[in-house]
């Protein structure tokens, strides 16, 4: 199998660049993205050789633009609560390492202090039933105010744009999941399966009615959501249940999207994805992301089982940056023919966690970008290669 690389072809703009690559077309050399890092991490590189002055977040002076990261452009679309819940996080218990404290929509927390990463632990999440659900409906409103936007303006700036141009449609089961909390949403799945129903769809309304808005007038080139619904082990809802109640409204999303020329369509969703992939393929979702390699989600199973209808990003397993420069490049070579066949963006397959080093880290970007086709003087113009120490040393 040849590679879709071509050295020494005509330059592309990173938009050209993105559309080529996931549609298994030739290109220069492949877009450089990635999934971003701990703030940990950067407290770690920052002691290593990092210069201090760069930080987290986006755009000059931040760890991406410093590493190269190619550029894209979100639309500013909302489809979220409107107007959000707002007002301070009251402290309900200080403790020695942790604190009960309580977010502005009713959920109370015990949360950790200090440098350690940790999930909080719930005591009280917003939403236990319908009366809970009708503070977060009113917010739902798909005409709500807050949800105007100049869309003749932005789309004249999207048709202009040199880089990939791409909006957030969220999530129709996550946040759901957020709200009502894990145990007593498997619970509601059965006792209130209308409830569960009514709250998917209302989700979907607010998606249908802004995304015809926003595409009317903008020229986007992919759409991303958001679920993290599945564990190591598999999804937290049954392929019955998802196919049943999720599955249709995300098809009916998918639908407009492609109707408007969006054909490049992924949801952020950890662990194994493996048991819902054929029925996110059949609603029309086609990328998979991050795929977090050690829970069973690996790019080169994935491309083996459904070849070239599944679209790829990230799916470089984070642990090995950990270990040996030898240990890098095997995880690089082991996705490297996915890459060349096309439809797929390697990078970390979640944030990068802070047992990297960062002299590690440099010299997981340039065997990448090596890979991916990048001549020697465009990785020469990335500045966290050229910034420090040789990594040849």
């Amino acid at each position: 199998m040849s590679s879709l690389v071509r050295p020494g072809s005509a330059r592309l703009t990173h938009r050209e660049r993105f559309l080529r690559q996931m549609h298994f077309q030739t290109i220069d050399r492949g877009v450089h993205w990635e999934f971003g890092y701990w703030d940990q991490t950067i407290e770690r590189w920052h002691k290593e050789g990092l210069p201090q002055e760069i930080t987290q977040g986006e755009g000059r002076g931040s760890v991406e633009a410093f590493f190269g990261v190619d550029p894209r452009f979100s639309v500013p679309i909302q489809i979220g609560l409107d107007p959000p819940f707002s007002g301070s996080i009251k402290v309900l218990e200080d403790k020695e390492h942790s604190r009960i404290v309580e977010h502005p929509n009713g959920m109370i927390a015990e949360e950790g202090k200090g440098s350690t990463v940790s999930i909080p632990r719930y005591i009280k999440m917003p939403i236990s039933g319908r009366d809970d659900w009708k503070r977060f409906k009113e917010r739902l409103d798909p005409h709500s105010p807050g949800r105007t936007r100049d869309w003749k303006a932005i789309g004249e700036l999207t048709r202009r744009s040199t880089v990939p141009v791409g909006l957030h449609f969220g999530s129709f089961f996550g946040w759901i999941r957020d709200w009502v909390g894990f145990e007593q949403l498997a619970l509601m799945m059965y006792d209130d399966p209308e409830l569960v129903e009514e709250m998917v769809e209302t989700l979907t309304q607010v998606k249908l009615v802004q995304l015809e808005a926003c595409l009317t007038e903008c020229q986007v080139d992919y759409a991303e959501g958001w679920e993290d619904i599945c564990f190591r082990g598999g999804p937290m809802i049954s392929p019955a249940m998802f196919k049943d109640i999720v599955a249709p409204r995300i098809k009916r999303v998918c639908d407009v999207l492609r109707q408007h020329g969006v054909d490049i369509i992924w949801t952020d969703c950890d662990g194994d994805i493996r048991p819902l992939v054929p029925i996110l393929l059949d609603a029309g979702l086609n990328c998979m992301f991050p795929l977090e390699v050690h829970c069973g989600s690996d790019p080169v199973a994935l491309r083996k089982e459904y070849g070239r209808q599944i679209l790829l990003r990230g799916g470089l397993e984070k642990r090995e940056l950990s270990k040996t420069r030898a240990d890098i490049l095997a995880e690089l070579k082991r996705v490297e023919k996915v890459f060349e066949d096309g439809g797929y963006i390697p990078h970390c397959d979640h944030r990068v966690p802070p047992d990297v080093p960062y002299e590690n880290y440099r010299y997981y970007i340039r065997e990448k970008l090596a890979m991916m086709g990048w001549s020697k003087g465009e990785m020469s113009e990335v500045w966290g290669l050229r910034c420090g120490p040789s990594i040849d040393e």
